[in-house]
């Protein structure tokens, strides 16, 4: 299903859009409500099988980290109606610039896929001979297009970001993007955990701010993989979805080319899935779930 399903009715707040995972609404105080759902999504197909929690481990684990870094957030509070407590956050509004912000410290997915193909990734060379799971030398920022649901983000040059935003703008994003993942990968490795790549999403205040928002360095938005089984050249265990693209892929018996909807997921699949979520929140955050 590419289309999200109909979002719940909040009193008091006004349905604004859908996205593969998130619900958003308007409240009467001018703010937004984000909701995360339990939807899943893969592949730019969104789920019919729901992921139990994943809404509320993910509101969560983007509160620990806001808390953490020390950067301008959207957040304004989690006093939110009942209906949705614990998977919901009230935020500001924002002019949200169209650039997934990525930031890679390990080869993987897209990345290693344009590798592969140019020697490149977003137009910078890399070293020869890198394979799945590598360790780059140096971060990078490697940007990509925030597509509609249903269609697939692209990865882009730094100058096609320049193009759109600005240099001064472009530069800003880059320096945060970078800084904050290089932050959190340093934390993440402290306890025991490799964040592999992950994407943000920034806006601006009507003064200029620039401000981190939506979801961060979750396992929708992230690659984690346990240090201690980290082996370049071959897939890496996770605590993210790379479980469900798998599965897809390689047990389901789903044609990606096909053009038809990936079938349901398992009870297996759905149970290791949920559980990698919370084990990656309680191994980060060392708080119980």
């Amino acid at each position: 299903m590419i289309t999200p399903p109909q979002a719940p009715e909040i009193p008091g707040a006004k349905h604004l859009h859908s996205g593969k995972v998130r619900d958003l609404y308007e409240l009467e105080s001018g703010d937004l409500l984000m909701v995360a759902s339990d939807r899943m999504s893969a592949f730019d197909w969104i789920l019919d099988t729901p992921i139990p929690d994943k809404g509320k481990v993910l509101t969560a684990m983007s509160l620990w980290w806001f808390e953490q870094l020390d950067v301008p957030n959207h957040i304004v509070s989690t006093d939110v109606p009942a209906e949705v407590a614990g998977r919901a956050v009230v935020c500001e509004k924002l002019a949200m610039y169209p650039v997934e912000c990525v930031a890679r410290g390990y080869l993987s997915g897209s990345g290693l896929l344009d590798y592969n193909a140019t020697g490149a990734v977003c137009g910078i060379p890399l070293p020869s001979g890198l394979v799945e799971g590598s360790r780059l030398e140096t971060p990078i920022f490697t940007p990509a297009t925030k597509a509609e649901i249903g269609e697939h983000d692209e990865n882009v040059s730094y100058d096609a970001v320049v193009q759109t935003v600005g240099a001064d703008v472009a530069e800003a994003l880059r320096r945060s993007t970078l800084d904050v993942y290089t932050r959190a990968r340093a934390m993440a490795e402290e306890r025991g955990i490799i964040l592999a790549d992950t994407k943000f999403e920034f806006g601006a205040r009507a003064d200029g701010t620039i401000v981190l928002a939506d979801e961060v360095l979750t396992p929708d938005s992230s690659r984690f993989w346990p240090a201690d089984q980290w082996e370049p050249g071959k897939q890496q265990p996770s605590y993210d979805k790379q479980i469900v693209r798998d599965w897809l892929q390689f047990e389901s018996g789903w044609d990606r080319a096909s053009g038809e909807a990936p079938p349901r997921l398992s009870d297996e699949v759905i149970e290791r899935t949920r559980s990698a979520y919370i084990n990656a929140y309680e191994q980060l955050t060392g708080r119980k779930f």
